[in-house]
């Protein structure tokens, strides 16, 4: 009976698509609804920052490009899996530039990939970099936000 339940919850997928733009405020609002109030700020960066990089250099600001997002909640975790219309990336090849000291226009461009690591409890690629899978676990009792 239990495997019952896990396969209901597994198939419970809400889902929304967008056309390339960095105005997210109303995506960001839809994909906020149920996570608890006190976890908020935190994901909603980390959300944020996933979807703007999915726009600007996955669909490079198309917008005739559509970002499309899957998404659910299983007792404390979260889920999204975003996916875009680009080309995609290997975020191996994408590390190793980030990390080269001697290009100052590379500097930054782990800053993402940084946040998205520190925030999520499970950040994957797939889809040969096109669909990102993040899980946020939430505990009520300990664990503390580090975005306030």
């Amino acid at each position: 009976m239990v495997a019952l339940f896990q396969s209901s919850i597994k198939e419970h997928w809400g889902s929304l698509s967008f056309v390339s733009t960095l105005y997210l405020c109303p995506v960001l609002d839809r994909l906020m609804a149920q996570v608890p109030e006190r976890w908020q700020p935190e994901v909603r960066l980390g959300l944020q920052e996933a979807l703007v990089n999915a726009v600007k250099h996955g669909n490079n600001l198309d917008p005739h490009k559509v970002i499309s997002v899957r998404y659910k909640t299983a007792g404390n975790q979260y889920w999204w899996i975003i996916e875009d219309e680009g080309h995609g990336f290997d975020i191996d090849d994408c590390c190793d530039s980030c990390t080269d000291k001697s290009n100052d226009s590379t500097r930054d461009c782990g800053r993402g990939l940084f946040i998205l690591h520190q925030i999520f409890d499970e950040v994957k690629w797939a889809r040969g970099g096109r669909e990102l899978h993040l899980c946020k676990r939430v505990h009520r009792w300990f664990g503390i936000p580090r975005v306030c």
